[in-house]
């Protein structure tokens, strides 16, 4: 089965150039836990650069194995107050794993001479749970700041969302104009 992996260019997400060509990506909503998580990052929009795009995380890694049941994961770069949020998560108990989100995974298309989307939810919300490894839930978030990107000040995380069980649909393409759009979780009968 194929798997949808793009390593991303944090400081491009940080410090959009019009002239550089590499992969960004973005969690535009989050809420975790019936915390929402604040998009306090201001981003340029990769399909019109004199955009601003609040964010709540830059991306440097987006990974999904294409299945209906498949988790998607996020690594990437949160601002101080998110991290605190977070942390806060890591170390309680939490109730409920729920987690709704937005994200977008923009990719340049050397043949159209623009940036699209590669990976998306387009505008819709998206219902997940936190992914559990044994025990743990996949959440976790780094104690030192980053040095790649060293204003503002941010922090590492890293995220695993399985889908609830109702049927969603996300985005994969390959180029401009070029898509799929692929099942994300398996409704429950009644």
């Amino acid at each position: 089965m194929p798997h949808f992996s793009k390593s991303c260019d944090v400081y491009q997400g940080f410090n959009f150039k019009k002239d550089k060509s590499t992969t960004v990506a973005f969690v535009t909503a989050l809420k975790v836990n019936d915390a929402e998580i604040k998009a306090d990052i201001t981003a340029k929009d990769p399909l019109n650069a004199t955009t601003d795009l609040p964010v709540v995380a830059v991306l440097s890694e987006v990974s999904f194995g294409t299945g209906t049941t498949d988790a998607i994961y996020f690594s990437g770069q949160i601002s101080a107050v998110n991290r605190q949020d977070l942390a806060l998560m890591v170390y309680n108990d939490l109730t409920k794993v729920e987690v709704l989100f937005k994200y977008a995974t923009y990719e340049y298309d050397p043949v159209a001479k623009k940036y699209f989307k590669c990976f998306h939810c387009a505008d819709t919300e998206m219902k997940g749970l936190l992914e559990k490894n044994g025990a743990d839930l996949t959440l976790s978030v780094a104690d030192d700041a980053s040095t790649e990107v060293q204003s503002p000040l941010n922090y590492s995380f890293h995220i695993g969302i399985e889908p609830q069980p109702t049927e969603q649909a996300l985005t994969i393409a390959t180029a401009d104009q070029k898509n799929v759009v692929k099942k994300w979780g398996v409704k429950q009968g009644t």
